[in-house]
């Protein structure tokens, strides 16, 4: 658990009430934070994509993050059909630091391995490379920008 913060859990988003959450999570962060335009936040991926979502015990999202695989991942993965792609994480701004991010991360490998992946890739905004970087993630390949923002495409073998 998540010694001196309050306890949350993380799950498959399923329903439409936990989709609505996921949606509203990365509205906040990435629309309202970081000022990505909201018609290329969502895109025709939301649909197919295996979401997840971190929850406080009093049912509030605090995070989300999605996995796309298949054909949906093959312009992030370089076709490979064995490689999932992690997206979208995104933390409320009152639960960073409590490893709500860590938690996302390590639930969308456990949906990629059900989904008999053998790796994630993800396009990771460069000042976050670190934090993936201790979660096994290795970077590759140069820096380029997406909606503006820096980034550095990354992989971990599961």
């Amino acid at each position: 658990m998540n010694p001196g913060h309050d306890p949350y859990s993380t799950r498959r988003a399923l329903g439409e009430s936990d989709l609505a959450a996921c949606f509203q999570v990365r509205k906040e962060v990435f629309v309202g934070e970081q000022q990505v335009p909201e018609e290329i936040e969502y895109d025709a991926h939301d649909a197919t994509a295996v979401h997840v979502i971190a929850v406080a015990a009093d049912g509030s999202a605090l995070g989300t993050g999605r996995l796309l695989h298949g054909e949906d991942a093959a312009d992030r993965t370089g076709g490979d059909p064995a490689v999932g792609s992690l997206g979208r994480l995104a933390v409320t701004r009152e639960a960073r630091g409590s490893g709500v991010g860590a938690a996302l991360v390590r639930a969308i490998e456990e949906q990629a391995r059900t989904l008999g992946l053998t790796a994630v890739d993800l396009h990771a905004q460069t000042h976050a490379l670190g934090f993936y970087e201790r979660l096994g993630y290795t970077a590759y390949g140069p820096e380029f920008p997406d909606a503006g923002i820096p980034h550095r495409a990354m992989r971990r073998a599961l």
